[in-house]
């Protein structure tokens, strides 16, 4: 049986990031609707996230999301360390949700604290987190006036 993974059929050298697309979505055996989104931070094949900023964005974003109105399942990295995917239940409008995950990254600004999550019995990699290269990826997303497609 062959398997077409959504994200290999994605032209990456026809995008421009930052962006938010709807990747997949699918309806669960029981009738759930779930959605996944690509969240692009950096020009795929061009720039990279390091993975200390990556890691903190992951904590500190999977954090801020849930304080919403959606059903988050799941927000993680992007093995290419391009960006995440953002898993949740039902159909959303992408404009209202590039609203308030611009919101959420704008929490990631304005935050001074220890990292979300990020103490040895929390985390499987404690000591790889950079909340200063976090928000500089934050900033960059908000600065680059993320599009839709």
């Amino acid at each position: 049986m062959k398997h077409i993974v959504e994200s290999f059929n994605i032209d990456h050298t026809k995008v421009t990031a930052p962006f938010i697309r709807r990747a997949d979505e699918i309806m669960s055996p029981k009738g759930d609707i779930v959605t996944k989104l690509d969240v692009r931070f950096t020009q795929p094949n061009k720039e990279f996230m390091d993975m200390a900023a990556m890691h903190t964005l992951e904590h500190l974003l999977a954090t801020f999301l849930r304080e919403g109105k959606y059903q988050i399942i799941d927000f993680s990295p992007m093995g290419c360390q391009t960006g995440f995917y953002l898993t949740m239940f039902g159909r959303t409008d992408l404009m209202e949700f590039k609203v308030f995950f611009e919101n959420c990254l704008k929490k990631v600004l304005a935050y001074d604290g220890d990292v979300i999550g990020a103490k040895e019995k929390e985390c499987g990699n404690y000591k790889n987190h950079s909340l200063v290269s976090a928000k500089n990826f934050a900033r960059k997303f908000l600065d680059g006036k993320a599009t839709i497609i």
